[in-house]
């Protein structure tokens, strides 16, 4: 049985949006299945203030299959309530593989969670290239062509052992647009698509692959159909969310993002697709409206 609550939000929603039933009885929006959503907490966390027992409800009652970005302590909760956490994170993104100054610590951190994620069946754990300019962490300024040789030469020391552990490495391309309304990263180095993209083929394992920030490409690229084409041997994991404003997907901003599912299933992408936007409204009709967009045929 629905709360009264969730009644309420379901009868707010519009009628192209109408629920169907689970094979567990479950009321969700999910018609179709073939794209595997994920809700990225971290967003809902700071712009909802919700804890994970929110975001797992919610993920529940949408009918997602995995809330994303949360640590191993979260890990018996999604369990208990049949969720997969697509990708947690190891390191963060400003001291990153592309300097050896922080090699021991980031590899050591990403073997603990590729131990995890294998212990959970969990599938990938999130790298990032780092920024350029790491002198008032303690590093040094990488130039691009040392920066990619130096991520890749880190890469090949721990996708061995990902591979061994049947984990995934994903590496993120974000934005490094200076501008607040961007939410960007400014002095990030893996800021061109391509160029993660590289390092991803160049590391030569089915292990390592690109995280997709639909948002990110769009605002350092755009062109994402064809960015997806010419991505599709090393895409590991996607993220949505709509531009201007890092907020909802709806038909108020600029990307199309039916069209978008339905070229990662042309390219045969399997992977899951995680809403990392942040809400500016009551964040379950953001969320249904995303789930039934993405939920293509």
């Amino acid at each position: 049985m629905l709360s009264r609550r969730s009644a309420l939000r379901w009868m707010a929603a519009p009628a192209v949006l109408s629920a169907v039933s689970s094979a567990r009885g479950v009321e969700t929006l999910v018609k179709h299945g073939k794209i595997k959503q994920s809700i990225v907490h971290w967003c809902f966390a700071k712009g909802a203030k919700w804890k994970i027992e929110d975001t797992i409800k919610a993920a529940k009652e949408l009918g997602c299959v995995s809330v994303e970005g949360v640590g191993p302590e979260h890990w018996d909760l999604l369990k208990e309530n049949g969720l997969k956490c697509a990708y947690t994170g190891a390191h963060g993104f400003v001291k990153g593989m592309n300097n050896p100054a922080f090699w021991d610590e980031n590899l050591q951190k990403m073997h603990e969670r590729i131990d995890q994620c294998a212990a959970y069946g969990n599938p990938n754990v999130l790298s990032f290239t780092g920024f350029a300019d790491t002198t008032k962490e303690g590093g040094s300024v990488v130039d691009l062509a040392t920066g990619k040789k130096n991520c890749i030469e880190a890469y090949k020391k721990v996708i061995g052992y990902a591979e061994k552990k049947g984990v995934t490495v994903i590496m993120e391309h974000l934005n490094s647009r200076v501008d607040e309304e961007m939410k960007g990263h400014p002095g990030y180095q893996g800021d061109d698509v391509d160029y993660c993209s590289e390092i991803v083929r160049a590391v030569d394992s089915p292990n390592m692959k690109l995280l997709f920030d639909f948002y990110h490409v769009q605002i350092m690229h755009g062109d994402l159909v064809r960015r997806v084409e010419s991505c599709k041997d090393v895409i590991g994991h996607i993220h949505t969310a709509g531009n201007p404003g890092r907020c909802e997907i709806g038909s108020d901003q600029e990307m199309n993002y039916p069209p978008l599912m339905r070229k990662l299933l042309e390219i045969g992408y399997t992977g899951y697709v995680g809403h990392e936007f942040i809400p500016t409204k009551d964040p379950m009709v953001g969320l249904r409206e995303a789930v039934s967009l993405c939920d293509v045929a």
